[in-house]
């Protein structure tokens, strides 16, 4: 994978080949500037390789047409960010909403508030994003990616922004609900302690994978 910058082109990710069985949580690591992040956009489709191929639940996005892509992730993908990205101008039901309407769900509203309840918020559902605190908005954020229970779950540093109690409130819920709903969970960390709760650990240094080990599951 290369960007340019400054003129000059900057290889990002060089010879990765990563295989993901499905309903594995993969946890990916490495210090800032590995490319972790690079790698999450590429396997949502977000980036585009300049080189290579990429495969997710046996489709090869790096095919399709922009049209086809968008609605592969709409079916196919939940993300989750470190910055929530929520809509500011939609209440905490409305945003968790959105995916369902977008895929013609008749009971978009009523799959929406049982999520809500779900991440503990049902007494919040009429707040907008600027009202609840980071964790509430993380809470949001997790029950929008699994509306539509997608087979791949991405969570790019999803307690990046939190403190460490609400932090672990967060993947407690983020691992309890992938479990439930038997996802692909690729999560991007900084945190040992949290990767060491996947089932595998892939560590990225300077593009390339240095790394690819199973854990036991537990936290360090």
């Amino acid at each position: 994978m290369r960007l340019t910058s400054g003129g000059r082109h900057v290889d990002v990710l060089t010879e990765v080949s990563l295989d993901v069985p499905a309903g594995q949580f993969l946890a990916v690591a490495g210090p800032s500037g590995s490319g972790k992040s690079t790698l999450l956009g590429l396997i949502a489709g977000l980036d585009q390789p300049t080189a290579g191929r990429i495969c997710v639940a046996g489709v090869e996005i790096t095919r399709l047409s922009e049209d086809a892509l968008a609605r592969f992730r709409r079916d196919t993908l939940g993300y989750v960010f470190q910055a929530y990205h929520l809509i500011p101008t939609l209440t905490a039901l409305e945003n968790i909403a959105v995916p369902l309407e977008l895929a013609g769900d008749p009971d978009a509203l009523p799959r929406a508030t049982a999520l809500l309840a779900e991440v503990g918020l049902a007494d919040r559902a009429h707040h907008y994003p600027v009202q609840l605190s980071g964790g509430e908005q993380q809470r949001v954020a997790v029950a929008r990616a699994m509306a539509r229970r997608p087979a791949l779950l991405l969570a790019d540093e999803p307690t990046g922004n939190l403190d460490s109690g609400t932090g672990k409130q967060i993947i407690e819920l983020l691992v309890g609900l992938r479990d439930t709903l038997a996802s692909t969970l690729v999560l991007v960390t900084h945190d040992a302690a949290l990767a060491a709760r996947a089932d595998r650990v892939v560590t990225l240094r300077d593009g390339r994978i240095v790394s690819d080990e199973p854990t036991d599951g537990r936290p360090a």
